[in-house]
C-alpha cells in the first residue's frame, strides 16, 4: 500500500501576517475615540501624522486612506501632465495611480541586481512629454535616490516616490521618506508599520501638503466650496492609533525582519542555483518580502515548479510580482519606452517570495530552507 503523502508543515505557513501591538494597550483608547463621537481625521490622526514626520525626519505627514490615494492626490494637486516613467517590476497599483490622472505611464526596465528602476533607463525614456518619475523602493529596499534626483533637477521633472514596502528603510542612514516631492507609504495589514488599512504622504514641500489634506477631504478646504476636485482619502482615528502604537514597536520589527533575512540567506546562499536581491551596504531595507531568484539550470527545477512544490509542503509562497505591470492585461494597449524589458522579463519569471513576518518562528524559518534543499537535490 502506497504511503499517504505528508507535507512538511502539518499547519500553513503564511506569506506574511501583521505584526501588531499589545491590544490591551488599544482598548482604553478606542472607547475614549468611539465616546468622543469623532470618528474621522480627528486629534488620534494629527497625533499620528505628528509622529510620523518626527521618526522620518521631515517637515509633513498626511495620513491617508491608502498609498495608492496618496499617489494619485500628489499627481492631482502637482498638477502632472503628459508621460511618467515608472518601472513595471512593481505591485500594480503604482501603475494605477498614473491612469487615474489621465496620465500616460511609461514603463522602464529595473537593474538586475537590486530590482529597483534603472536611472540609466529612466534618462533615456524621457521625452518633452515627460513630467514626473514615479520610482518604487521595491520589497523595501531603497532606490538609487540620488541618481534620480539628479535626472529630475537636471530635466526640470517631478520625483515621487512609491514607498509602499518602505517605512524604516534608510538611504545611506537617512529615513526613506524625504526625497524627491513626496513618498507615499502604505499602512495595510501586510506591512511593517500598519494601521489596519492606510496610507501616509511623506514630505518637505509645505504647499504640497496642504493641498494633499484639502484633496483627501474632497478638495474641500473646510467651507464647502471646493477649490479642486479631490475624493474621500481621509482616514479614521481608530486607523490612526493602531498606526500610532505601530509605530512604538517598528525599530525592533526592522531589525527582527532584517535579522531573518540574513538567516535565510545564509541557509540558501550554501544552494546552487538561488540569488538574491542585493541591498547597498550604506542602506537599510525593510524586507517587506524576501525574494529568491532560482536559476532553472542551476538549481534543478523552474520558479514556478518550486512554487508549485513548496505551496504542496503548506509553505504559502508568492510570486511578487508576476506577470510585470507592462504585461498585465490593464496596460497591454499602453506603450512602454522598451518593450522588450529583458531584465524585468527575466527577474519576474524566476523570483518568488518566501513568508517572512517580524514574528515569525527561527525554527519555521531553519525548516523552510530545508524543504528548499531537499527539494533542489530531486
Amino acid at each position: 500500500m502506497k504511503k499517504k503523502y505528508e507535507p512538511a508543515f502539518n499547519k500553513t505557513v503564511p506569506i506574511t501576517e501583521p505584526t501588531l501591538p499589545d491590544p490591551e494597550k488599544l482598548i482604553g483608547k478606542y472607547k475614549k475615540i468611539i465616546t468622543s463621537g469623532m470618528l474621522t481625521n480627528a486629534s488620534t490622526v494629527k497625533k499620528f501624522e505628528e509622529n510620523v514626520a518626527r521618526y522620518l525626519g521631515v517637515k509633513h505627514a498626511v495620513a491617508l486612506n491608502s498609498c495608492t490615494s496618496g499617489l494619485i492626490l500628489m499627481m492631482k494637486v502637482l498638477e502632472l501632465k503628459g508621460e511618467v516613467i515608472l518601472p513595471s517590476f512593481t505591485f500594480h497599483a503604482t501603475a494605477h495611480a498614473v491612469v487615474w490622472n489621465g496620465l500616460t505611464p511609461v514603463f522602464v526596465d529595473c537593474d538586475p541586481k537590486n530590482y529597483n528602476i534603472d536611472p540609466k533607463q529612466v534618462e533615456k525614456a524621457i521625452t518633452p512629454k515627460t513630467s514626473a518619475i514615479l520610482a518604487v523602493h521595491l520589497f523595501g529596499n531603497p532606490a538609487n535616490v540620488e541618481a534620480l534626483e539628479k535626472i529630475a533637477k537636471k530635466h526640470k521633472l517631478r520625483l515621487i516616490f512609491d514607498a509602499a514596502h518602505a517605512f524604516g528603510s534608510k538611504y545611506r542612514g537617512k529615513h526613506v521618506g524625504g526625497f524627491g516631492d513626496g513618498e507615499s507609504f502604505s499602512l495595510s495589514p501586510t506591512k511593517l508599520l500598519t494601521a489596519g488599512e492606510g496610507g501616509i504622504v511623506a514630505t518637505n514641500n509645505k504647499a504640497l501638503a496642504e493641498k494633499l489634506k484639502i484633496a483627501r477631504n474632497y478638495g474641500d478646504s473646510g467651507n464647502y466650496d471646493c477649490e479642486f476636485s479631490g475624493f474621500n482619502a481621509r482616514m479614521s482615528e481608530l486607523n490612526a492609533l493602531i498606526g500610532i502604537e505601530s509605530l512604538k514597536i517598528l525599530e525592533k520589527n526592522v531589525k527582527r525582519r532584517n535579522k531573518i533575512a540574513e538567516l535565510y540567506k545564509f541557509k540558501l546562499s550554501r544552494m546552487a542555483g538561488i540569488e538574491f536581491q542585493q541591498i547597498d551596504p550604506a542602506n537599510r531595507s525593510t524586507f517587506k518580502d524576501f525574494s529568491i531568484y532560482i536559476d532553472e539550470n542551476k538549481f534543478g527545477m523552474s520558479r514556478d515548479e518550486l512554487y508549485n512544490r513548496l505551496l504542496a509542503e503548506n509553505i504559502i509562497v508568492k510570486k511578487y510580482f508576476y506577470p510585470p505591470v507592462h504585461k498585465q492585461k490593464a496596460f497591454l494597449q499602453i506603450r512602454t519606452y522598451n518593450d522588450n524589458l529583458k531584465n524585468t522579463v527575466r527577474i519576474t519569471d524566476r523570483v518568488v517570495s518566501l513568508p517572512l513576518y517580524s514574528h515569525i518562528d527561527i525554527k519555521t524559518v531553519n525548516k523552510i530552507c530545508e524543504v528548499i534543499g531537499r527539494l533542489s537535490l530531486g
